[in-house]
């Protein structure tokens, strides 16, 4: 018998779980400790392979801080006629250890100056066609950020 491919529902709490638990700089073992399960459950959780049952996903909350509801947020429903939605690339990297990293480091940035220099930055850098267009743009946004 094959095995069948996660729940999008049951992915989508993983990926909840996994992005708070590193907002917060809990490892997988740590939380396991807290939940009194192994590390390798929380990454079955993570990943979606095994569902979380509704007492581990109600003492989760509590050690993470949440509510239930924060779990299911942002869940889209799965299309009528069953077709799985595209990957949300923004979503995917929010939830990275890059993109929390990014975040945390962005948001902590107190001068909405600097933050615009840098979201201008970004832009070129991603905009930028070759070398010597990328090396413009970022001259152009550095001359422009306050010393």
């Amino acid at each position: 018998m094959a095995k069948s491919e996660p729940h999008q529902i049951d992915i989508h709490v993983g990926n909840r779980l996994r992005s708070r638990r590193l907002v917060l700089g809990l490892s997988q073992e740590k939380l396991g400790e807290r939940l009194g399960i192994t590390f390798q459950q929380i990454q079955k959780y993570e990943k979606g392979t095994n569902r979380v049952s509704a007492s581990k996903l109600q003492a989760a909350a509590l050690v993470l801080n949440v509510p239930i509801g924060y779990f299911f947020e942002d869940h889209e429903p799965v299309v009528p006629d069953g077709l799985v939605r595209e990957v949300d690339e923004i979503g995917t990297f929010l939830i990275s250890r890059d993109g929390v990293s990014l975040n945390r480091a962005f948001t902590s940035i107190k001068s909405k100056q600097v933050r615009q220099s840098i979201i201008t930055l970004t832009k070129a850098l991603a905009n930028a066609d070759d070398t010597g267009a990328q090396t413009a743009d970022t001259e152009r946004v550095v001359s422009a950020t306050p010393q």
